[in-house]
This record gives C-alpha cells, structure tokens and sequence, in this order.
C-alpha cells in the first residue's frame, strides 16, 4: 500500500488514467496538476495548480509518457493550459524526488540533476519496452491495413532491428502470413531470428535487399532508411518508422520519390490507452511501492 504517500501527477493522456486510478487504489495521495478539464472522479486524488499543492510534502512525481520538451513544457490532452514546472515550485522538493518519465530530454536531464532529484525512464526498461511491443504491433498492423491495397499474407517485410520491439513486430507479421526478413548487425540477434525461423542479414546488406519490399517497418533508432537504401525501393513501398523521434528515415527524400514514409510514435497510447496505461501503472507502482518501504 502506498498510504500516507504524496504522488503528484503533472499532464499526460488517457493512460495516465489508468496510473491515477492504481494509486487510488493503493491508498495514495495524488494531486492532479495540469487535469483541469479532465471530469472523471478519483477517490484519493484531487485536482490542483501548482501553487495550491505544497512541494515539500511530495515523495514522487510522474509525467506522461511523452515526458517533457526541451523548451520544458509538458503536454496534457485534460488542459487547455501552457503546462511548464516553476522554478520556485521545483526549488522546494525534497532532494532525491523521484521523477518517473516515459522519455527523458536534455533539458529534462539536467533539471533532475540541478534539483538533486532522481530520474526514471520507463520507456528504457525492458519489462515497459517488452510490454509495450504488443499494442505497438498491433497498431503497426492496422496502419500497414490502412496504407496499403495488398494483404499482409504473402506480402515481402523488412523489419529493421530485432530487440525487444522488432522482434515482436516481426512475430506479429510473420503469423499473418508475411514473409518476413531481419535486418541486424549483432550475431546474436541473427541468431535468434534463426531460431524464429525468420531470415536475416546484417545492415550492409539492406540496399540490396529492399529492391523487393512491400513494406519496410524500422525499430532502429538511427539513419538506416537513408537516401542510398530508399532509392533502391519499389514506388509502392510502405515504410513504417517505428523509432524514437525523428526517426531512421530520410523522410524528405522518401517524399521527393513518392514513398510514403510515416513516423509512427507512440502507437500504444493511439491503439490502446487503457492497456498501455495498466502497462505504466503496474510498473510505476510496483517502483513506488519499493521507494516507500525503503524510505
């Protein structure tokens, strides 16, 4: 139970709802900051601005998944205010608050570390990745519907990269039917395509090898599709970046040749925000619960 623990809660999406819910269930105090539009009620949580929430009792804070900008804003579809942290706010919080992000910036970084604060990138944990692969291929496969006027069945698939998330993309396609090829340069993720009876080939290869895709799904957070491997491509051929911002794609170029190209961020939170949110609540609390007790 996280009884008589101070959560503050500052923007987010729908799954943030599912977080909220969590910790009102374990008996948390949350203050809500930034949820002044948001009409559902929580028992144990409470709507409040920053100045209304007093920082020297706060034991933890969350941010959404898509953390904060470098200009330090944070985004909240529950307002329709400008949401950004004040300095005299931060200034107050107990040293060592643990911030608990999705994504983590430069600007984020540095703030954690010159408020003597701790910070946690869920998005960077294997179980939250692992997770968060299922709903991200199954948005992969509706925009792959969506997009294209073949079937998934029998159609030619690159999956570029093959951890936590390519690996089950590339399951995801391959028990639709695809026939589905590996991109990777470490043996060992070779290997294991192997042994998923998938075929695979290191990063050189791929310019030579995208001349009979149908569709091109990147997980590698680095210029992989570059102007060399897009000008060896069909016309027809679909590319879905499924990297972190901007992405492996050389997107302009995808555009001059009438490729479409599309940067597919934070299909978890599209596809399935009650799920993603129970993934992030489960963990988040989990970490919480960890902190209290050894406090």
């Amino acid at each position: 139970m996280l009884t008589d623990m101070h959560i503050a809660i500052i923007g987010g999406d729908a799954r943030q709802l599912e977080v909220i819910r969590k910790l009102s269930e374990l008996d948390g105090k949350v203050s809500l900051i930034g949820f002044d539009q948001l009409d559902d009620g929580f028992a144990g949580a409470s709507k409040h601005s920053f100045h209304s929430v007093d920082p020297k009792t706060i034991d933890g804070i969350i941010l959404p998944v898509s953390g904060m900008s470098e200009e330090g804003e944070i985004e909240s579809i529950f307002s329709g205010e400008k949401i950004t942290l004040p300095e005299e706010w931060l200034k107050e919080i107990p040293a060592g608050t643990v911030i608990y992000t999705g994504i983590s910036t430069a600007f984020l970084k540095k703030l954690a570390m010159d408020h003597d604060c701790k910070l946690v990138e869920l998005v960077e944990r294997d179980d939250v990745a692992i997770y968060n692969s299922i709903p991200t291929a199954e948005g992969t496969v509706m925009l792959v519907i969506q997009n294209t006027d073949i079937t998934i069945h029998n159609a030619n698939v690159i999956v570029t990269g093959f951890g936590r998330l390519g690996m089950t993309v590339a399951r995801t396609f391959r028990n639709l039917g695809a026939k589905v090829e590996v991109v990777a340069n470490e043996p060992e993720l070779r290997a294991r395509a192997f042994e998923n009876n998938l075929t695979a080939y290191p990063v050189q290869e791929l310019e030579q090898k995208v001349k009979h895709a149908d569709i091109v799904i990147n997980t590698i957070p680095a210029k992989i599709l570059s102007v060399n491997v897009l000008a060896k491509m069909m016309p027809h051929t679909l590319v879905v970046d499924l990297a972190s911002k901007p992405g492996g794609t050389d997107f302009r170029y995808a555009e001059k040749r009438g490729i479409k190209a599309l940067l597919a961020l934070g299909l978890p939170g599209i596809v399935a925000p009650k799920t993603a949110g129970k993934i992030i609540a489960s963990v988040v609390t989990d970490l919480l619960q960890e902190q209290w007790e050894t406090k």
